[in-house]
């Protein structure tokens, strides 16, 4: 599709005009002023290469400039940015053709060049609104390319032709969508475009849910002119289309009409009378979710260029509204899709874009305003971008369509998908010597409402999927052994990421050794440095508020068997006064001292990371003292420990 399309078929067209032969200047301005913007540029470019380029300068500046008119309107960027060079280099007069080269650079995106191009303007016009805007957008469009959105972008090319496809729309299952192939209904290429005039389409899919070839939608759709840009009654069962009709009698050929479905065919469409008005254009149908209200696009008087306006369906008379400046601006805002009654997606020159036309997203405000975003790269090219379609409105997924990469300005459908974030957090439940725990159950619970439960693997690992920004709690828990709590935060970053997290379940069977105690030489004094050990044995008990425990301490094999009880029982009841004082209640805490008379027994874990000593292996001082001294010293330290033991699970239970 060409820059045609975008502004209603550029549907100022005069009645049809004899046909005229030679490159005479007259039948390239007859043509341009037509809108025949194909036949224009083969004219001018006749008579720009006859142009002497010495003495003919003016009349090869204008002509390049009329060129360069042409080439825009086509979609072809790159050739008007070279016409509208020319034109400079040749003393073209007017300044605005300093903003249509901008636009040009801007739409190849050459976004350096275009920022100085608008600059150049705005120091002749400072107060050009749309130059400030646009400028605006050059000097976004690089970041917007940098940060891209998660969106998958894909060029649809079981729908595409060789010509221009544009503009789907879901109606359920099947997708229409507007094409100028070879196999279109009327025989006559337009002179505006040099393509055959465009026909609705459409696509199904098969009982796989394998996409079909394309074929013409049935009925009485499709004519001679052109018909296209549809939308489609909540009910599916009316077709609101754009057909333009070239007559000699009026300067807009350019309508909405609506045609009915009836035993799977499509009924000859009929005018959709919106206004009076019969000197404006009427065009790029949108139905509201509702049925309420059609959106639309007119070049009646607004904001400038095309506008977006409504209008009641069931009482058009007097509720003709334009959606105002948060949407409309001095450019052209074109192809409006409401997704819901409150969100609408439309595409635009006008505000801030990478280029040519974006698509932007129109949320509407509590207060009745319109916030509206550009939906960035890689939706969004430097060249147009327009007609969006959701497959699903719960699941950001469907088509558009874009002139993307294509020098003669041809359009191609896209589709266009944001995968869901891969966010997981997955870990394992161990016991305290690091064996996995089977069959343990987790729990997670996230503030955002989200309650998910799951069962570890023999192996005992797990996984579950998360949201962004959620601040969970987990619980892990299995027969015969305690409950372990942890809590965490998932990141708000807008990207995959995957979590780690363990659980060591302590026994409720067997002593249970904690990890990183320290006293002073000689004393039951703790350290600083064990208040994470101690604090993390606080939570286990408030994580389990139903059990008893007894704490001891042991030592080696070094010193009385008197003085080693009375030092192992003081650092127990230190242990317990820490436990006390953080606030669990001393009812459930007993203390011990066994000195050396409890040797540790070597786990699997234990073996592992101490391969001299084989797993159940006894550490008693005859076996210490068979060793070579340093380890001797292994053996003493493994001795020398702080465990719990589970007294009782049903503690205030009853």
């Amino acid at each position: 599709m060409t820059r045609l399309y975008h502004l209603i078929y550029i549907a100022l067209i005069a009645g049809a005009l004899a046909g005229c032969s030679g490159a005479k200047m007259s039948v390239a301005d007859e043509q341009l002023a037509r809108g025949e913007y194909f036949d224009a540029q083969k004219t001018y470019r006749k008579i720009y290469n006859k142009l002497n380029p010495r003495e003919q300068r003016s009349q090869r500046a204008e002509v390049a400039l009329k060129m360069g008119e042409c080439y825009t309107r086509l979609g072809q960027d790159a050739r008007a940015a070279a016409a509208y060079q020319n034109a400079l280099r040749y003393g073209y007069p007017d300044s605005t053709i300093l903003l249509q080269l901008a636009s040009a650079q801007h739409g190849q995106g050459n976004y350096a060049q275009a920022i100085k191009s608008y600059e150049d303007y705005l120091k002749i016009k400072p107060d050009d609104s749309h130059a400030r805007q646009a400028l605006a957008g050059a000097r976004r469009a690089a970041e917007l390319k940098r940060n891209k959105t998660r969106h998958v972008v894909r060029n649809a090319k079981l729908f595409n032709s060789r010509r221009s496809d544009f503009s789907p729309m879901f109606n359920g299952e099947v997708l229409y969508f507007t094409t100028t192939n070879e196999k279109v209904t009327g025989s006559n290429r337009s002179e505006i475009t040099g393509m055959k005039r465009s026909d609705i389409w459409m696509v199904r899919k098969n009982e796989r849910g394998d996409w079909q070839r394309p074929e013409a939608v049935e009925g009485e759709v499709n004519t001679e002119w052109d018909e296209g840009i549809i939308s489609f009654s909540p009910d599916g069962s009316t077709m609101y289309l754009t057909r333009a009709i070239r007559t000699p009698d009026r300067n807009t050929g350019v309508d909405i009409y609506t045609s009915r479905r009836s035993d799977a065919q499509w009924s000859a469409p009929v005018k959709l009378e919106i206004t009076n008005d019969t000197l404006s254009s009427y065009g790029h149908p949108a139905v509201s979710p509702s049925g309420e209200y059609l959106y639309f696009t007119s070049d009646m008087p607004g904001h400038g260029g095309k506008d977006i306006w409504r209008i009641k369906l069931n009482e058009r008379a007097g509720s003709l509204e334009n959606l105002g400046d948060a949407i409309n601006t001095p450019g052209d805002e074109v192809f409006p899709y409401m997704l819901t009654d409150s969100i609408m997606y439309f595409s635009s020159d006008g505000h801030p874009g990478l280029g040519g036309l974006d698509i932007f997203r129109a949320t509407l405000t509590p207060s009745g305003g319109w916030l509206v975003e550009n939906m960035g790269s890689p939706i969004n090219s430097e060249g147009d971008d327009f007609g969006i379609t959701f497959a699903n409105p719960g699941k950001e997924s469907g088509y558009f369509s874009s002139n993307r990469g294509d020098g003669r300005g041809y359009d191609h459908l896209y589709s266009f998908e944001l995968p869901d974030l891969k966010i997981q957090i997955s870990g394992w439940v161990l016991d305290r010597d690091e064996e996995p725990v089977p069959n343990a159950v987790i729990r997670i619970v996230g503030n955002d409402g989200s309650n998910q439960k799951a069962v570890a693997r023999n192996d005992g690992s797990f996984s579950f999927p998360l949201q962004r920004g959620v601040r969970y709690v987990m619980l892990a828990g299995a027969k015969g052994y305690l409950n372990a709590k942890q809590e965490f935060t998932s990141d708000t970053a807008e990207e995959d990421a995957e979590y780690g997290i363990d659980f060591i379940l302590a026994s409720i069977s067997k002593p249970n050794i904690v990890e990183n105690i320290f006293y002073d030489f000689d004393k039951a004094t703790l350290r600083p440095e064990s208040k994470g050990a101690l604090d993390s044995l606080v939570q286990m008990l408030r994580d389990n508020p139903n059990i008893t425990i007894e704490m001891a301490s042991h030592t080696d094999r070094w010193g009385s068997d008197e003085y080693n009880i009375r030092l192992s029982e003081r650092r127990a009841k230190s242990v317990v006064d820490y436990l006390i004082e953080a606030g669990i209640p001393a009812a459930r805490l007993q203390y011990q001292g066994y000195g050396k008379s409890r040797p540790k027994k070597i786990t699997k874990r234990l073996a592992r990371e101490f391969p001299l000593f084989e797993e159940g292996r006894v550490l008693d001082e005859a076996f210490i003292e068979s060793l070579p001294e340093e380890q001797q010293e292994i053996a003493d330290q493994i001795n020398r420990r702080t465990e719990f033991q589970v007294l009782s699970v049903d503690y205030q239970m009853y």
